[in-house]
């Protein structure tokens, strides 16, 4: 027996009698921390004065150089989700975890070095790179598993999953804000040591989530669960491998359905603090604007739970009919609410994005679990969250640039950000054209029988 033989599936096979509700409190464990990532706007305006303190000042990073900060995490997200989809798959969950929980945690510290330096490269490779690769390889193993123990709800389940990534930030936001002023001092805005704080706590929360989490064992189905014949034409009878499910259309429209919705979110998301306040430039603290990024977290979380339960009821199609045309909507007003001065609308405007933005992630895997059955769908689903790496770079992005454009021109930073959120409404049009598109996958196509569990 090796010395982390622990970790091994074949240590965490549930006994008999085990509840499955005992397991989502390990999704949550790792999904509550890794979602942090979304609370990240909070350091945005700190980390370009470490030097000037109140303002910045020669030599401090500018607000664009700090943004590529949270694109390259959500890159190297998808990228390990996607190298590291069958290897999951393949060792269970709890070592999975345990190496997310190592990566996430030691980014943050690595990261607290770079800070404490002023090396921008070296915060990049450990927020970014290392704690990216944790947020990927933690995102992905907690779905697959609830999968399994819900085959009944398979919405609700991938729903309990990842509303803990959405919720993240309303944890994080308010602490992270908390941490650099207990931390600060008259020389130091304190975002080092409240890195590193972060980076122990999250470790340790996202071990404990490891150390619970189970299995089932093979054969295993809920008590009285019997399959109930499709309705639904996109729903397969056949589970297809990964090499299989990349090769057909379904996947392509899928991820771009997937890049679409989050690239139309996530902007805002990286963006969000700052973004309030200059919209609503002296009416909003950054207090206040931390509380934003903690609103639209909760949104965000409850969005992912409440959009996939929906989902198991009208389908995954109809549901993101509702998410590209009900946003396309809201983005196109946003810039008139904001023109007329409307606070509280704006935020309600951006919660229900934020809830629909969410709701497609917890939605997507249910989507591809109908298209292409439940064995392989945690490798495939890792394939696919390559759509968020390229929504992740792209998204903040066309927020930044647009708005330093637009700024460069004479525009008022109140008004930088309409541009945007007009592009934002017309990549939701794009989405629901193929998001139409999406048909049942031919019984031509080669699959394999389920293996047993």
């Amino acid at each position: 027996m090796g010395l982390f033989a622990f970790l091994d599936r074949d240590h965490i096979v549930a006994p008999a009698g085990f509840s499955r509700w005992l397991v989502p409190p390990a999704a949550l464990c790792i999904h509550l921390c890794i979602g942090e990532v979304y609370a990240f706007s909070v350091f945005n305006l700190p980390l370009t004065r470490l030097i000037g303190l109140k303002a910045s000042a020669p030599g401090d990073w500018s607000l664009v150089d700090v943004g590529w900060i949270f694109s390259v995490a959500i890159l190297f997200l998808g990228l390990a989700s996607a190298f590291t989809g069958s290897w999951l798959d393949r060792v269970g969950p709890r070592k999975a975890m345990t190496a997310a929980a190592l990566c996430f945690g030691g980014g943050f510290l690595i990261g607290a070095l770079g800070i404490e330096v002023h090396n921008l490269p070296l915060l990049f490779l450990g927020y970014g790179v290392l704690g990216g690769c944790g947020l990927g390889i933690g995102y992905i193993s907690p779905v697959r598993t609830l999968i399994t123990w819900f085959p009944d709800r398979p919405g609700m389940a991938t729903g309990m999953a990842i509303m803990g990534f959405g919720g993240g930030a309303m944890i994080a936001s308010p602490l992270s804000v908390a941490l650099m002023h207990h931390y600060a001092t008259p020389t130091s805005l304190g975002v080092a040591p409240t890195f590193v704080t972060l980076g122990i706590v999250y470790a340790v929360f996202m071990l404990i989530g490891a150390a619970i989490v189970r299995v089932p064992p093979p054969g295993w189905r809920p008590a009285g669960y019997m399959p109930a014949a499709s309705t639904s034409r996109l729903i397969s009878d056949h589970h297809y491998e990964v090499s299989t499910a990349v090769r057909t259309p379904q996947f392509y429209l899928l991820w771009a359905i997937l890049f679409l919705n989050v690239t139309a979110g996530i902007g805002v998301l990286s963006q969000a603090s700052p973004m309030i306040q200059e919209m609503f430039h002296g009416n909003v603290t950054p207090v206040a604007a931390a509380g934003f990024v903690g609103l639209l977290s909760l949104f965000n979380m409850a969005g992912r739970f409440f959009w996939a339960s929906v989902s198991d009821y009208i389908g995954r199609k109809a549901t993101y009919f509702v998410f590209f045309l009900l946003g396309l909507v809201l983005y196109a007003s946003v810039p008139s609410i904001a023109r007329a001065g409307s606070i509280a609308l704006f935020v309600l405007c951006y919660g229900i994005i934020l809830s629909m933005y969410g709701g497609g992630f917890s939605t997507i895997p249910a989507y591809l679990k109908d298209l292409f059955g439940t064995s392989y769908v945690g490798a495939i689903h890792g394939r696919l969250l390559t759509a968020w790496s390229a929504a992740g770079v792209l998204g903040p992005v066309l927020v930044d640039y647009i708005r330093q454009y637009q700024i460069a021109q004479g525009v008022d930073k109140a008004d930088a950000y309409s541009v945007t959120m007009y592009i934002m409404a017309g990549l939701l049009l794009i989405g629901a054209l193929c998001n139409l598109a999406v048909g049942p996958v031919g019984t031509h196509i080669r699959h394999i029988s389920a293996p047993a569990e």
